[in-house]
C-alpha cells in the first residue's frame, strides 16, 4: 500500500509540473499574460477589501510590512503591463494605511511597527509617484508627500549617540529589537533619500543618501567586498562592533538600487559607479545558482520563514530598477533575471489542496531551481514569481517601459517637504524644492531573523 500511495503521489507531482505557467521570454504578450495569471493568484490572498476587514492588511500569518511590499509590487505590475484591474484596491489600501498623520504610522500598527516596516509602505508611495500611478483625490494624502513624511521622520530618528549614527531597527524603546541597528531599516532610508533626490532635485536628500551609505560602510555593515550584513547590536558596550554577518537578498538589492539611483543623480560619478559594480558582482555571486536566484541563507536548508520567503521578489525589483538608473549594468543583470523568470514560471505549476485560491495549476512554489512546483505556497512565493516574470519587461527590446519620472520629466504627484514634521518636531531645514514640491511618479522587517551561520540558527527576535 505504501508503494502504491508513493507512486500515486509521484504521478500527481508530475501531472502538476505539466501545467506550468506558459512563458516565452522576450515575447511581450506572453510575459504579460503569465504575469496576469500570477497576479490573480497573488491578489486572492488579500482580504482587506472584504466587508469587516481592514483595507491594506493581509491575513495571518503575514505582517503589515509585507502588505506594503505587495502593493508596491502591484503598482509596478500596472506600470509594466497596463492592467488596471487592481488599481482601485491598491489606492484604497495605501491611503488607509497612511494613517491619520499621513506618515504610515496608523494606530492599528504604531506600537509594533519598526523603521523598516514603515519604509516598505513609503517605498510603495515613492513607486506610485515615480510611475505616475493615478493620483488620489486632492483631499487625500499624495504619493510624494507620503514618502517625504517618512524621510523626515527617519531624519529625526538618526541616532548619533550610538555607533556614530544610523537608524535603530525599532522605533519605540519597548519593542524587542530597539538595541539593534539593521541594514534594511537604514537601506529604506538610503533608498528613499536617493529617490527623492532624483525626483525633486533637492540636494538635501542626496546629502542624506551619502551620509547613510557612508555610515553603513564605516560600521562594517557593508564590507570592503560590498557584502551587506544584516545588522549590529548597540547593547551595552557593543556599539555596532558585533555584526550579524548573515546576508539576505533584499539587503543587497536595496543598496544596489539606491547606489544606482545615486549614480544617476550625480551624472554618473566614478565613486557611485564603482559601488554599483561591486554590489552587483557580490549580489550575483551570492544569490544566484546557475543564474537562478536563491535565498542562500535559508533556502537550501528549508529554514526560510514567512517574511524571508518574499525577499527574492524585492531583489528582482531592485535589480531591474538598477538597469534603468545605471544602464551599464543591463548586460550583466538581464541574463540573471531571465533565468530566474524561467525557473519561477516552472515553479508556478501547483494545484495544492489548500492554501491557494488562484487558477489551478498556477500556484507558485518557493524554490526556482527544482524544475517544478515544490509544494510551498503563500504571498511571498506568488509575489516573488510575479516579480521575476514581469521585471523581464524592463529593457526588453520592443517593449516600451518608461523610466521612472521626475518633477521635470512629467511627474504629477504633489509633494510637501515638511510632511511628517507636525508630529516629530523640527528637522534641519530642507532646501527649497525648485518645482514647488510637485513631483512625479515613480520598498522590512522580519519579525524573526534567522541567522544560519556555521549550521546554527540564532533567533534575534
Amino acid at each position: 500500500m505504501k508503494s502504491l500511495l508513493s507512486s500515486i503521489g509521484t504521478l500527481c507531482l508530475l501531472a502538476q509540473s505539466t501545467h506550468a505557467i506558459d512563458l516565452t521570454l522576450g515575447n511581450e504578450a506572453s510575459v504579460k499574460s503569465a504575469a496576469s495569471t500570477i497576479a490573480f493568484g497573488l491578489m486572492k490572498y488579500y482580504t482587506g477589501n472584504r466587508t469587516g476587514d481592514v483595507p491594506g492588511n493581509l491575513p495571518d500569518p503575514y505582517f503589515w510590512w509585507e502588505a506594503g511590499a505587495m502593493f508596491g509590487t502591484m503598482i509596478d505590475y500596472w506600470a509594466l503591463t497596463g492592467d488596471t484591474t487592481y488599481n482601485a484596491v491598491t489606492t484604497q489600501a495605501i491611503l488607509h494605511q497612511a494613517g491619520d498623520d499621513a506618515d504610515f504610522m496608523p494606530k492599528n500598527q504604531t506600537r509594533t511597527e519598526g523603521n523598516d516596516d514603515q519604509g516598505f509602505w513609503a517605498m510603495a508611495a515613492m513607486s506610485a509617484a515615480e510611475n505616475n500611478f493615478p493620483n488620489p483625490p486632492s483631499d487625500q494624502p499624495q504619493w510624494l508627500a507620503l514618502a517625504q513624511a517618512v524621510f523626515n521622520e527617519y531624519a529625526t530618528r538618526w541616532d548619533a549617540a550610538t555607533c556614530g549614527g544610523g537608524l535603530r531597527w525599532q522605533i519605540f524603546t519597548f519593542n524587542n529589537g530597539y538595541s539593534y541597528k539593521n541594514s534594511i531599516s537604514n537601506g529604506c532610508f538610503f533608498n528613499i533619500a536617493a529617490r527623492l533626490a532624483r525626483y525633486t532635485g533637492n540636494a538635501t536628500y542626496a546629502s542624506w543618501a551619502e551620509k547613510i551609505y557612508d555610515w553603513e560602510t564605516a560600521v562594517g555593515l557593508i564590507t570592503p567586498d560590498l557584502a551587506v550584513y544584516d545588522g549590529a547590536s548597540v547593547a551595552g558596550t557593543d556599539n555596532c562592533t558585533k555584526h550579524d554577518q548573515i546576508q539576505w537578498s533584499y539587503n543587497a538589492g536595496i543598496y544596489l538600487h539606491g547606489a544606482a539611483v545615486m549614480y544617476n543623480v550625480t551624472g554618473g560619478s566614478a565613486s557611485w559607479q564603482q559601488r554599483v559594480r561591486g554590489l552587483l558582482n557580490e549580489t550575483a555571486a551570492t544569490f544566484f545558482n546557475d543564474s537562478v536566484m536563491v535565498e542562500q541563507a535559508c533556502e537550501g536548508v528549508a529554514l526560510c520563514d514567512v517574511d524571508q520567503q518574499s525577499f527574492k521578489g524585492y531583489l528582482a525589483r531592485w535589480m531591474a530598477g538598477t538597469t534603468q538608473m545605471a544602464p551599464f549594468t543591463y548586460d550583466a543583470v538581464a541574463p540573471l533575471l531571465r533565468a530566474s523568470a524561467a525557473g519561477a514560471a516552472r515553479a508556478c505549476s501547483g494545484s495544492p489542496a489548500s492554501g491557494f485560491s488562484g487558477i489551478p495549476g498556477s500556484a507558485c512554489g518557493f524554490r526556482w531551481t527544482e524544475g517544478g512546483f515544490d509544494g510551498s505556497v503563500g504571498v511571498g512565493q506568488q509575489m516573488n514569481a510575479l516579480s521575476a516574470v514581469m521585471y523581464t519587461l524592463v529593457g526588453n527590446p520592443g517593449t516600451e517601459v518608461k523610466t521612472p519620472v521626475t518633477s521635470s520629466t512629467g511627474g504629477t504627484s504633489v509633494g510637501n517637504a515638511n510632511a511628517g514634521m507636525e508630529t516629530t518636531g523640527p528637522l534641519n531645514t530642507l532646501a527649497p524644492i525648485t518645482t514647488r514640491d510637485r513631483v512625479a511618479a515613480g520598498f522590512l522587517t522580519t519579525a524573526v531573523v534567522l541567522s544560519v551561520l556555521g549550521g546554527s540558527v540564532f533567533v534575534i527576535k
